[in-house]
């Protein structure tokens, strides 16, 4: 006699195939419903305009001919400007912007003292790649470049 349908491989198996696919459907939707897509922009004619406004601080920076050396050594950070010196004396923002994860983000404000030099202090600086951009308090220019810390020697900014 033969076993009962119920009792065999086949037909198991032939069931186990969709509710398989079914169970996994469930779940990928789901997850799709219940997550965020970070990476997609809501806005694009907003992000290309500010996309624009920065390449327009950049050429300011480049029309000034603004160019300075940073040094980096222990935290301490001393900026000195080889051409394009802001007159006013205002404080300069120099921001540290980590490639892959933006809670380690920083920004030092930047004074200047007696002999010229601009100085600040840090305890962020955290080894790794980094975009460093300076700009003035009002944000009329802007220069950034990519480094690495920590730095041994005496990075070069010019637009």
């Amino acid at each position: 006699m033969e076993k009962p349908w119920y009792k065999q491989f086949w037909p198991w198996f032939l069931i186990a195939v969709p509710a398989i696919t079914m169970i996994m459907s469930g779940v990928l939707l789901n997850l799709a419903i219940s997550t965020e897509d970070s990476l997609v922009v809501d806005n694009y004619y907003k992000q290309g305009k500010a996309i624009n406004a920065s390449l327009a601080k950049e050429h300011e920076a480049r029309r000034r001919n603004i160019s300075a050396d940073v040094t980096i050594d222990d935290g301490a950070i001393a900026l000195q400007f080889h051409s394009g010196i802001p007159r006013d004396g205002q404080a300069i923002r120099l921001s540290f912007y980590h490639t892959t994860q933006q809670s380690k983000d920083f920004s030092v404000l930047l004074s200047r003292d007696a002999s010229g030099m601009y100085r600040g202090f840090s305890e962020n600086m955290v080894a790794g790649k980094w975009q460093m951009t300076l700009e003035p308090i009002n944000s009329d220019w802007k220069i950034r470049k990519q480094i690495w810390l920590p730095a041994k020697q005496t990075i070069s900014l010019k637009p």
